[in-house]
């Protein structure tokens, strides 16, 4: 396992210095990587040619002697002539925190569009930071005036450039038809007007936890099952999974990538395909992980992300995931409990899941009602409208008609409700 020094720099804004820097040493860690050092600087400003301060570069250089280390992880995006001065003085690599997530995103990446996505989204970031990561190297110029040739070094940059806008218009030509199969895919569960529950939240919240507990309930296959671990980015597909209930209340329920703070925007655009489920999902639960004492700025980030992907005015559900930690630390906790919009329970444990699952069906179906119907076979025209408009849970070509069983709200029961049987 590769060792890292993690470097920070304190300029004393309202973000909390101490969160972040434990969040920088949990995504090394969710990187397979092993943290033998940190290395932190309160400031006024961030100095221009090395991000932090000559004289911590010295003491960085000297703790990586130190400690073995392989590599160096900086809290905050650095600039190619910081980034190219700190190799030149340190003669290791540098990683900054956005790439390390997308270096996290390639190692989980999996499914075809994920790994498309991730390369999209790491060209996008390093093609702007080619300038200047070349300057390192010889210019070899030919004859002066208009007819010199061009440097080694700018011919390296105009090579890489090229090279990297190529295989950028590559893999958005495959993106983009993997995002048409997808977009096929969701028109198809449309169709069949079932609803479309989506997971939300911080990464590691516990959004697989809550996913596993509902399938587990509900007697779901165990192949339905997904990856469940106490990590970040641990889940990165969006995986789809139908909630059966014998009443006919089914579901479908999406999980897909959890939320971050500073969570690099060319992730957000590249995987902005992958969270159209969020976009369309009736109801959206956000997972919280009440046990975390920063759980509050996580809704916000949560919050921002959503708005920005247009999912922000979509009816939602707040699980207090976690419970169980909270509870042994304060007696008094009482859970699993329903307050409103609010469901307090322990998903790791299946506690509260019930409650949840009634919450669920309120929200989703509401005052709809099962009926069953018997269209005349020249009312196709009636038979396409509940096709669009209602779930259909059962649909059977009779001798006499065309049977179906759906629910109905009032409105559609109102148009139909001459087929009643």
């Amino acid at each position: 396992m590769e060792k890292a020094i993690i470097v920070g720099l304190d300029l004393g804004t309202h973000r909390d210095f101490a969160h972040s820097m434990e969040e920088l040493e949990e995504l090394a860690i969710a990187c397979e990587l092993e943290v033998v050092g940190e290395l932190t600087q309160h400031a006024q400003a961030v100095n221009k040619a090395f991000y932090i301060g000559t004289g911590k570069v010295e003491q960085l250089q000297m703790l990586a002697e130190e400690t073995d280390a392989d590599l160096i992880i900086f809290d905050n995006a650095l600039s190619p002539m910081q980034l190219r001065n700190l190799q030149q003085k340190l003669h290791m690599p540098i990683m900054d925190r956005t790439t390390l997530i997308l270096e996290i995103f390639s190692k989980r990446a999996h499914t075809r569009e994920a790994k498309l996505q991730v390369d999209v989204a790491a060209l996008q970031y390093a093609l702007p930071r080619l300038v200047g990561l070349h300057d390192a190297l010889s210019r070899q110029g030919g004859a002066s005036g208009a007819m010199s040739n061009k440097g080694a070094g700018e011919k390296k940059l105009e090579l890489d450039r090229r090279h990297i806008e190529q295989r950028l218009a590559t893999l958005r030509r495959e993106l983009a038809q993997v995002e048409k199969d997808r977009n096929t895919q969701r028109k198809a569960r449309q169709k069949n007007a079932i609803p479309l529950v989506s997971l939300v939240g911080y990464t590691n919240a516990g959004k697989s936890s809550v996913m596993n507990a509902l399938l587990t309930y509900c007697d779901s296959e165990e192949e339905k099952q997904v990856l469940e671990k106490d990590m970040l980015f641990a889940t990165l597909e969006t995986m789809v999974r139908k909630v059966n209930r014998e009443d006919g209340k089914s579901f479908l329920l999406s999980d897909t990538v959890g939320f971050i703070n500073e969570l690099p925007h060319n992730l957000v655009q590249a995987f902005r395909s992958t969270l159209e489920e969020v976009k369309n999902a009736d109801l959206l639960l956000q997972v919280i992980d009440f046990s975390d004492p920063h759980y509050r700025e996580h809704m916000k980030v949560t919050k921002d992300t959503l708005e920005e992907l247009g999912a922000g005015k979509i009816p939602m559900l707040y699980l207090y995931n976690k419970m169980d930690l909270v509870a042994m630390h304060n007696a008094d906790i009482n859970y699993p409990q329903v307050k409103d919009n609010k469901v307090f329970l322990a998903a790791g444990k299946g506690i509260g899941i019930e409650d949840l699952l009634l919450v669920i069906e309120k929200q989703l179906f509401g005052s709809r009602e099962i009926y069953e119907l018997l269209l005349p076979y020249d009312a196709g025209k009636d038979l396409n409208m509940l096709r669009q408009n209602a779930q259909i849970l059962e649909c059977d070509y009779r001798e006499n008609g065309i049977y179906v069983k759906a629910f109905l709200d009032a409105r559609m029961s109102g148009k139909c409700g001459k087929y009643k049987l």
